[in-house]
């Protein structure tokens, strides 16, 4: 299938500029999401070890407070006589000294520590405020709190704490007598943690085993993808990493490390949507512009189609009329070319007059032509005339010289018919019916000849009477036929068969003569390839058989073939093939 100059244009512009440009639009944020997602997990891996680091540093410190604060003199003091005195002087001296010692301890801090020292009576008693962080303490030993209300201040102050408990006992006996709180401002911890910055939108949380936000108010990541993340790492041996995660349609790239507090991860989140917003619209900037260099393409490919491929597409039209001989329609189809002065216009000058000089050569070929296509036709019609002529005069010189004279009127009549028939060469058609009796004829002249030594069948196809075709061409093989079936033997059998078959005639003439030699045989079947004028010129054997071939390769072109069957001393299939159209030949 042959594809149109314009569409290949259009092809070749896409190819050269669009294709590359979509290529690019999506090679190159690949790339950028590649480096993006690297660079990012680098970064923020790294900033969450450094706030693990700052958390261990924290922890440290809390529980190092909280040690100095049970190992001092003044509480192990304080506890033996709040166990064993009665003495209300001794138990608020005691007791202030305590206060001195936790509020010193206070100020001394570097994180704006705050320790609160709780006797088992007084937890007791203030339960009720403890239980943002008491019940896990005391069921599940979490000594490591969630964000709270720090319960020593007002109400109004709304600070948070998280808060590290330890065990109140006294020292020398193990004895237990409540709990050590130090409490760190949430603000310190959140203010280190809005640090960690994960692209444009990233959220980083510090959560517990549960998936709570350990730091004041919700977590902003949803609890399915805490719930996924926290199953994904209890997986892992890793202390540090991120997984990827699908959710609500929306594909997450979690970050987390394992905090060195209790049962703490930080957890940081973002969509790809948002990781690669950039990238993203880059993309679609690209996208675009390749949309428009489509359109471009496509507005160009029109421009050059109207300038340089239309006029092509018109000769290629008027060329098709060219190849049919229709040279009026092929002027017609061809546009005006008197306002251009470019190279298509020179073409188009050009083409018409190849059309003008083809047009009068062609005329002047053809009459000259049909005249020597008639003249050739005739010579090899006349061809037949003094060859039948000659085998007849014989048969009638034979049976005068036998005395024979009723054969020799009957003789006389039959050729007299023939005759007739053969010298009408104003039609070089007729009709096989015709055709046929003039064979009878000629068959009655070779039974004549031949008395009962030669057997003559003929088998008609009533279907195929009307068909038209060339005179004289079953008449030179049955001839033939007769001639070879006598050489080696005094009989002869000759069968002749019509029928048609669908859109084909079928002439076939029969004998059991002494068949084709070899070398005859390929000379014949050569006659396929050969023009009809070389056939006219030919020499040698089987002359009446070329005449046939030649007259109607003549006349019938590639519509005629033939096939020549032989068996030596068994005989000769000679079939001749016409293709037809409805009844009657297209002539």
């Amino acid at each position: 299938m042959r594809i149109r100059f314009r569409n290949k244009i259009f092809l070749i512009f896409t190819l050269l500029i669009t294709v590359p440009f979509l290529v690019i639009a999506f090679l190159i944020p690949n790339w950028f999401s590649s480096l993006i997602k690297q660079q990012t997990e680098n970064n923020t891996l790294e900033m969450m070890e450094q706030y693990s680091m700052y958390l261990e540093n924290v922890a440290s410190q809390v529980e190092d407070v909280g040690k100095q604060v049970l190992v001092n003199r003044i509480t192990q003091d304080w506890l033996a006589t709040e166990e064993v005195s009665d003495d209300l002087s001794t138990l608020h001296f005691a007791r202030n000294e305590m206060n001195e010692l936790l509020t010193t301890t206070t100020l001394n801090s570097t994180n704006h520590l705050n320790v609160s020292v709780y006797l088992d009576e007084e937890i007791e008693s203030r339960a009720a405020s403890f239980s943002d962080w008491y019940p896990a303490y005391l069921d599940h030993n979490e000594r490591w709190t969630g964000a709270h209300i720090n319960e020593n201040l007002p109400p109004s102050s709304k600070e948070f704490n998280n808060s590290f408990i330890f065990p109140l006992y006294e020292v020398s006996t193990l004895k237990p007598f409540g709990i050590i709180k130090v409490n760190i401002p949430t603000s310190i911890l959140e203010s280190a943690l809005d640090k960690i910055k994960i692209g444009n939108g990233g959220r980083v949380h510090l959560i517990n085993g549960n998936g709570e936000n350990v730091l004041a108010g919700p977590t902003t990541i949803t609890k399915e993808v805490i719930d996924k993340s926290l199953s994904q790492i209890r997986q892992r041996d890793e202390e540090t990493g991120f997984i990827e995660i699908s959710s609500e349609g929306k594909d997450h790239i979690v970050f987390f490390q394992n905090a060195p507090i209790g049962d703490w991860t930080l957890i940081g989140e973002i969509t790809s949507s948002e990781l690669f917003a950039g990238v993203n619209e880059i993309q679609r900037r690209l996208l675009y512009t390749a949309a428009v260099i489509f359109v471009l393409t496509i507005i160009t490919t029109f421009i050059l189609s109207s300038n340089i491929v239309r006029p092509l597409v018109n000769m290629s039209h008027s060329m098709k009329f060219l190849e049919k001989g229709d040279f009026e329609s092929a002027k017609k189809s061809m546009p005006d070319s008197k306002n251009r002065r470019d190279e298509v216009g020179y073409l188009m000058s050009s083409f018409k007059e190849t059309i003008d000089r083809l047009d009068t050569l062609i005329k002047k070929d053809y009459e000259s032509n049909i005249r020597r296509k008639d003249a050739e036709y005739k010579a090899l019609l006349l061809q037949i005339n003094p060859h039948f002529l000659n085998n007849t005069l014989e048969i009638i010189s034979g049976l005068a010289a036998q005395g024979k004279n009723e054969e020799v009127v009957n003789v006389s009549v039959y050729l007299g018919r023939m005759m007739s028939y053969s010298l009408n060469t104003q039609d070089p058609l007729v009709t096989l019916g015709q055709e046929l009796d003039y064979i009878k004829n000629f068959t009655e002249i070779l039974k004549m000849r031949y008395r009962n030594a030669i057997t003559i069948e003929i088998e008609e196809d009533p279907q195929a009477k009307a068909i038209l075709i060339n005179r004289f061409v079953i008449q030179p093989l049955v001839e033939n036929a007769a001639k070879f079936s006598f050489i080696d033997k005094n009989q002869a059998m000759i069968a002749i068969r019509t029928k048609k078959e669908r859109n084909q005639l079928f002439i076939t003439i029969e004998d059991d003569g002494i068949g084709i030699e070899d070398d005859v045989l390929k000379d014949l079947l050569h006659l396929e390839h050969e023009h009809a004028n070389n056939i006219l010129t030919s020499k040698g054997t089987s002359i009446g058989l070329k005449n046939v071939i030649g007259r109607l390769k003549l006349h019938y072109g590639d519509d005629f073939t033939y096939s020549i069957e032989t068996n030596k001393n068994q005989g000769t299939k000679i079939t001749l093939c016409i293709k037809v159209k409805g009844d009657i030949h297209d002539a």
